[in-house]
């Protein structure tokens, strides 16, 4: 491995991305900023490459950041590693070219040298041939010509979704003419983005979807789901989630939480949806792939416009103001949700015709395709928590377009909304609630300070004078000024004792207790006593230790985002409900 590189990551993008419509690769610089003269002779360098490899001329995109600069560039379907082959050759002599001798200690044996062109275009002519799938780009020309979804990854092709799909081994690709087409189709397609609520939103729409009579499949960073049923376990809300819920047989509605990382790693998986929902955005996930502000994040969580028509619907935040700022560029259909049904732009919206969602007078109100509909009292709808969680009640409009919009009969969306949530097994980590003789358990997935906010607020609002007790931690990879708005967000609510923790498999190259220290300093910087924060690093462990804290009349906030531990500690309280168990008398052992 060379002792230097010179740029932090790059990689291929296979769908639709921030960049540009199509495929390509792109390449984030490292160390100095780079200057006009280092971008256009990067750019320079992949027009010679891509002259060589006979790849037509297509975009580059240069965009810079407070790191330095994400430079993307469109390339063929079939030779995407080639691509980023080239972009890693390309910014070294650039790099080289402004800074100096690079090439002893970056290049490595195989790859293009910088220091003989003509050698480097034999390597990158070789690794474009060894790559190119002859049979690969007639395939999907016929399917996108027919207007179907065409999805790859390293090793299969499917055409078609869920019950109209067929797959393929990338080595054993058909002839388009030996095809029956026409019992390939897609179905109805939702992507979920934004900073806060998409799995609640992905969970409650795929409850309408059930409840209108589709074998409906959502994936999410809890799994991946059919008709409410796991198939796979763990995170799998970027394209990878996709996938397998649209190659599922069966499947007749794709519910797809598309999360921020998978957007900017590989792009979008689908090339068409009828609807995508964006939450809102807040800050969160800062310093990643050249993302340092909430202007960034906001074009990142945009991206998901690029597959909707004339047909489809964009669901937003009017709530959001950079949200909405945004959208003014956009050119697909959009539909509003808020809080306030009386707010301007869902006015301005309902007399052009559009469509909206938000509460009137305690109601949630819709408005689409000219009428409007009363989906019921909000305060009645499990997942409002008689009304005072605001954020769910977001969750819950921004659901309601977004089924209307996949053709959802208002009956059904009202019907699920006056359900949803009855039972923990709805949404499981997402704003639970355990009441043990007089103390109030919340449980949540809150991972930024947006989130943590609501549900401190919802959950203090409970409270009868007690005592607040907070579980918090955060994963690795959050820049510290993050993790310590996190704590600060905590320390305005005043907690009487806070168990810091790690969160598994979310290290994320830090030690473990890094992010607790971190926590601890702000926390004590607020004003909190040292005794009143204690580090246990284990999730369950430090909800077990809360519990065994607690007396009558406390609240404990318990934000648990380990999908074992998750388990465990819904399971403990769970049981200590059956029971009757009291605050300050033991627990049950492990």
């Amino acid at each position: 491995m060379p002792d230097f590189m010179p740029f932090g990551d790059s990689r291929r993008l296979t769908g639709g991305n921030l960049y540009f419509d199509g495929v390509g690769a792109v390449l984030e610089t490292q160390g100095a900023l780079p200057d006009e003269a280092a971008l256009q002779a990067w750019d320079e360098a992949v027009q010679r490459a891509c002259d060589a490899l006979g790849w037509p001329s297509q975009a580059r995109v240069v965009r810079r950041h407070a790191s330095g600069a994400s430079l993307a560039f469109v390339a063929p379907l079939d030779q995407l590693f080639s691509a980023t082959e080239v972009n890693e050759w390309a910014w070294g002599c650039a790099y080289e070219a402004r800074h100096g001798a690079l090439a002893a200690r970056w290049h490595a044996p195989g790859h293009p040298a910088l220091w003989d062109e003509a050698a480097a275009m034999h390597t990158l002519r070789a690794f474009a041939a060894a790559e190119r799938r002859p049979a690969l780009l007639p395939l999907v020309g016929a399917a996108e010509r027919r207007g179907l979804p065409v999805l790859i990854d390293d090793e299969l092709l499917s055409i078609g979704a869920g019950d109209g799909a067929a797959c393929w081994p990338l080595a054993q690709l058909p002839a388009p003419e030996t095809l029956d087409w026409p019992a390939l189709h897609t179905v109805p397609v939702a992507l979920v983005t934004g900073s806060n609520g998409k799995t609640t939103t992905v969970r409650l729409l795929a409850a309408m979807a059930q409840a209108h009579g589709w074998h409906a499949g959502h994936s999410c960073t809890d799994g991946v789901f059919i008709d409410g049923r796991a198939i796979e376990g763990g995170d799998f809300s970027g394209p990878a989630g996709a996938r397998a819920v649209l190659r599922t047989a069966g499947v007749q509605a794709a519910i797809l939480e598309t999360a921020r990382g998978g957007l900017l790693r590989r792009g979008l998986a689908v090339q068409r949806a009828q609807v995508a929902v964006v939450t809102n955005v807040s800050d969160d996930h800062f310093g990643e792939y050249g993302i340092h502000d909430l202007a960034g994040l906001a074009a990142v969580k945009l991206t998901v416009a690029k597959v909707l028509d004339a047909s489809g619907l964009l669901v937003l935040n009017a709530d959001d103001a950079l949200l909405a700022a945004q959208a003014g560029g956009l050119s697909c259909p959009i539909g509003w949700f808020a809080l306030d049904d009386e707010h301007p732009r869902l006015q301005a919206a309902r007399i052009d015709g559009g469509a909206t969602c938000a509460v009137h007078d305690g109601r949630l109100r819709l408005f689409i395709r000219g009428h409007g509909h009363d989906l019921g009292a909000v305060a009645a709808m499990p997942l409002s928590f008689g009304g005072s969680a605001r954020y769910n009640i977001a969750n819950l409009a921004a659901a309601s377009l977004a089924a209307a919009a996949l053709g959802i009969a208002a009956q059904t969306i009202a019907a699920t909304l006056a359900r949803f949530g009855q039972t923990h097994a709805d949404n499981p980590g997402r704003l639970q609630h355990w009441q043990l003789g007089s103390l109030q358990v919340f449980v949540d997935y809150a991972h930024n300070p947006e989130g943590l906010r609501g549900l401190l607020q919802v959950a203090t609002g409970q409270g009868a004078g007690g005592r607040l007790g907070l579980l918090l931690g955060q994963a690795g990879n959050r820049e510290a000024p993050a993790i310590r708005e996190l704590a600060a967000t905590a320390a305005r609510f005043r907690p009487a004792r806070v168990m810091l923790k790690d969160i598994e498999g979310f290290l994320r190259g830090r030690e473990a207790g890094e992010v607790a220290g971190i926590l601890r300093e702000c926390l004590q910087g607020a004003g909190m006593p040292g005794d009143a924060i204690v580090e246990c690093l284990d999730e369950t462990t430090a909800a077990r230790s809360l519990l065994v804290w607690a007396r009558a009349g406390d609240v404990l906030v318990l934000p648990t985002h380990g999908v074992t531990a998750r388990q465990q500690v819904s399971a403990l309280l769970d049981a200590l409900q059956a029971q009757g168990w009291q605050p300050g008398t033991p627990l049950p052992s492990d």
